[in-house]
């Protein structure tokens, strides 16, 4: 089922794809013949996900961004689209969390975990479904979200408010894309 070239001609980009599940996914999508960017704020793990890759005779880049600030976002696109072609996938992983009971959190550190995972996920979804649209060509987009989107959890209030927006972003695209 899964031939190495199941991605073939699919160029992909993978938010938080510097460790962790997005640098799993950026391997695993580029052994499948996916050409493979990676976006993160610090350039040494993207630059070890793009060597692995590369080592394995894949094809990758990697821009640094900030999900939460949108000029950022597009200059990273930018980058990867200059080096691999236009995108056909985005994948948003990029996170933030910490454990805090929720009458310890301050105003600053949910607003902090809301803006990378909800602010994050828009951003990169507008600036690359913009472009699909400009191009006429449309892709997939995979948000990164959790269980405890649908139901809560203890200790990650801000991650879970995030990813339930996030859910819902999800649920008003598919409807726009109904009508």
């Amino acid at each position: 089922m899964f031939t190495p070239d199941l991605l073939k001609d699919q160029t992909i980009v993978i938010t938080g794809g510097g460790s962790g599940l997005g640098r799993a996914m950026a391997e695993r999508f580029a052994s499948l013949g996916a050409a493979v960017g990676v976006i993160g704020r610090r350039p040494e793990p993207l630059l070890e996900t793009v060597k692995a890759i590369r080592a394995a005779r894949g094809r990758a880049a990697c821009a640094t961004a900030d999900v939460r600030d949108p000029a950022s976002v597009a200059t990273a696109v930018d980058v990867i689209e200059a080096e691999l072609g236009g995108l056909t996938g985005l994948v948003n992983n990029a996170a933030g969390n910490f454990l805090s009971a929720s009458e310890d959190l301050s105003p600053n550190a949910f607003d902090s975990v809301v803006r990378i995972v909800l602010h994050g996920t828009f951003h990169c979804t507008q600036e690359v479904g913009r472009r699909w649209i400009a191009r006429g060509t449309g892709g997939t987009m995979l948000s990164i979200v959790t269980t405890y989107a649908w139901m809560g959890s203890s200790f990650v209030l801000p991650s879970a408010c995030a990813k339930a927006g996030v859910v819902a972003h999800k649920g008003s695209t598919a409807a726009a894309q109904r009508d």
